[in-house]
């Protein structure tokens, strides 16, 4: 399908221009044009390139809000983790399907135009193989279809409890799969990208019998640094830190995304940033769980690479996951510590940066309004309160630190699944949501 878009105004790779025509064959753009006449769809507006959000368990958004409960002395990840064991021991495939749908409609809103689906709830509420082993897969890919969202599927290696391949317990019935179990996983998913769920979930025998059999291309993300208790227990195991015990047993590369990466030395860091690896930060999980604050200097500093994602998704908002981050430097710095690493506007900087961290965890082009990228567009209302007036990257600072209810529309693969602010199939897919969720209070 060929379809051709005219944007009034467009941040493109080397700048701001005006009256950009798009030629998009397949949700791609083909070609670009500036100071073109007008033809085609006209978004009026500022467009800008949407972000991949690059860490997601779906499911989790139906329990937002569910573990906010003070109790004394016990309020950590890892009672957190007894929280959201108890939530998913009933959940069915079709209402992780519709808690899905719902959660990529509301992250549309928020300025992302796809997402990495790190996806470990394989198994039935017994812990059994479903007759299909990509059951749960299938649900996500669905949902993704309903929505119209940008969808990278990573089924998780998750095996064992904890370091030195400790048995699963029982709160993990659903997520178990051998490496054989996992590898035709994969095959049956048709997934684009793959994940180890942590070190601790997995022993170093798996992590090479799955890479020797796996593509050579395929992108690979893991769980890694945390929490200081992981740390703690991986330097027992091991004598040596997550992320150190990665760069030293494995192949870390280009095609690996490492999610949080919490805890890191400088050492760690700097190594990270110059194997390539991609960081997935989620700010608002990370905040909401406690986790600490990421080494942002050094990895940056090395010429790292970071993405964000939402993870448990008490947030679907882009510019706040950014916004969060670039608090947290602040507040560490206590000083308005500048992070974006494109020059003097941090806001811009940060969306810009996060939007083409997108192209290897997905191992699709995204993240640019370029030729041979993927057509996820954002367009933000310029008659908005706090856009009114602004021009060139004061619009994304603008967007980032104040745009609340400023994106107007989102483009993913080239179709338009927000206009005004809201979904497309905003109503029917909350009614399917909210039909689960009662389901599932019953």
């Amino acid at each position: 399908m060929t379809r051709t878009l005219h944007l009034d105004l467009a941040r493109l790779p080397d700048g701001w221009a005006r009256d950009v025509r798009l030629t998009v064959e397949d949700g791609v753009i083909a070609d670009l044009a500036a100071g073109a006449e007008v033809t085609g769809e006209r978004l009026k507006g500022a467009v800008v390139p949407a972000i991949t959000n690059l860490h997601s368990h779906a499911f989790q958004r139906a329990m937002a809000g569910l573990a906010e409960r003070a109790r004394a002395g016990v309020e950590d990840f890892w009672a957190w983790r007894e929280a959201m064991y108890r939530f998913l021991d009933r959940i069915t495939p079709s209402q992780m399907e519709a808690i899905a749908a719902m959660l990529y409609a509301e992250l549309a809103e928020g300025g992302y135009g796809g997402i990495v689906e790190f996806h470990y709830l394989h198994n039935d509420p017994d812990g059994a193989a479903y007759a299909d082993p990509a059951e749960t897969a299938h649900a996500h890919r669905r949902a993704a279809a309903t929505a119209g969202f940008g969808l990278t599927l990573a089924p998780v290696l998750y095996s064992h409890a904890s370091f030195g391949g400790l048995p699963p317990k029982h709160g993990q019935r659903r997520f178990i799969k051998s490496t054989d179990q996992f590898l035709k996983l994969l095959e049956a998913s048709g997934a684009e990208a793959m994940a180890f769920h942590s070190l601790r979930a997995v022993t170093p025998e798996q992590i090479r019998e799955v890479l020797a059999a796996v593509d050579a291309a395929i992108p690979i993300h893991i769980h890694a640094a945390e929490q200081t208790g992981e740390v703690e227990d991986c330097l027992a195991w091991s004598g040596a830190r997550p992320v150190e015990w990665l760069l030293a047993n494995a192949p870390v590369g280009d095609r690996w995304t490492l999610v949080h990466a919490t805890h890191m030395t400088d050492t760690e860091a700097a190594g990270l940033a110059r194997a390539g690896a991609t960081v997935a930060l989620c700010p608002s999980t990370e905040g909401n769980l406690g986790d600490g604050f990421f080494n942002a200097d050094a990895f940056l500093g090395a010429g790292g690479r970071f993405g964000i994602g939402s993870d448990s998704h008490v947030t679907t908002s882009a510019a706040e996951e950014l916004r969060w981050f670039e608090y947290g430097r602040r507040l560490q710095a206590r000083k308005r510590t500048l992070s974006g690493g494109t020059g003097e506007h941090v806001g811009a900087g940060l969306w810009l940066s996060a939007a083409r961290a997108g192209t290897r965890p997905t191992g699709c082009r995204t993240g640019e309004i370029a030729i041979g990228a993927r057509c996820d567009l954002v367009v933000l209302d310029t008659d908005h309160p706090v856009l009114t007036g602004r021009d060139g990257d004061l619009i994304l600072d603008s967007l980032v630190f104040a745009g609340s209810g400023a994106i107007d529309q989102v483009w993913s693969g080239g179709t338009r699944i927000v206009e005004g602010g809201r979904h497309v199939a905003r109503e029917t897919i909350s009614a399917a949501y909210r039909k689960a969720v009662a389901e599932l209070n019953a």
